[in-house]
């Protein structure tokens, strides 16, 4: 690999396809999904312009929006989704838990982590059924999350978030109920506002 004229290393990136993915959740790969969308977050902000200054305005950082996400799989005999989705409907206690999105290269490795920390689904839906129909039944899953993390390679955090919040008021990111401190702040708020 050639080095830039500047005499700064480089480096080769490996990208990603949009198909290799799973989604992890109670801490195992629960189910190929054909769907994954809306993962991301924005900032919410303000423009301030002053008296005089024509050619510039000033830009105010306010909270960071998370936007739901959308899982899509062919319906199966496994009633994961469902028995999550249904507890939110009952009077048993909401669940939450952190989600992990894999995102995988050509190879098989483990390339990119989006881990969704506070995960609660917010929607479920059925497929629509046709005695014609000759297609696989998706069923859709719609969760909102409190935060986001991504790391270049991880798993296996995928947890029940049993233990409920810490004295900070976030939801812990691991699986004993320890604090992740700022680790969890800056996860919650990447853009450090």
């Amino acid at each position: 690999m050639a080095s830039p004229s500047n005499g700064s290393a480089s480096y080769e990136l490996n990208y990603v396809t949009a198909n290799r993915f799973y989604v992890e959740m109670e801490s195992a790969i629960t189910a190929s999904f054909s769907e994954c969308s809306g993962v991301g977050v924005k900032v919410k902000r303000e423009a301030i312009f002053e008296g005089g200054v024509n050619n510039q305005q000033r830009i105010l950082l306010g909270q960071s929006e998370f936007t739901d996400i959308t899982l899509k799989r062919g319906i199966t005999d496994d009633l994961v989704f469902w028995t999550w989705a249904s507890q939110i409907l009952g009077g048993v206690p909401k669940q939450r838990r952190n989600i992990n999105i894999l995102l995988f290269s050509q190879a098989g490795e483990t390339m990119q982590c989006w881990t969704l920390i506070g995960a609660v689904p917010t929607g479920w839906k059925a497929p629509s059924l046709q005695a014609n129909s000759t297609t696989v039944a998706i069923e859709e899953l719609s969760l909102a999350y409190e935060g986001l993390k991504i790391e270049k390679s991880a798993g296996g955090g995928a947890i029940n978030l049993t233990s409920g919040r810490d004295k900070l008021g976030y939801f812990s990111g691991s699986s004993s109920g320890s604090s992740l401190g700022s680790d969890l702040i800056n996860a919650v708020n990447p853009f450090n506002l």
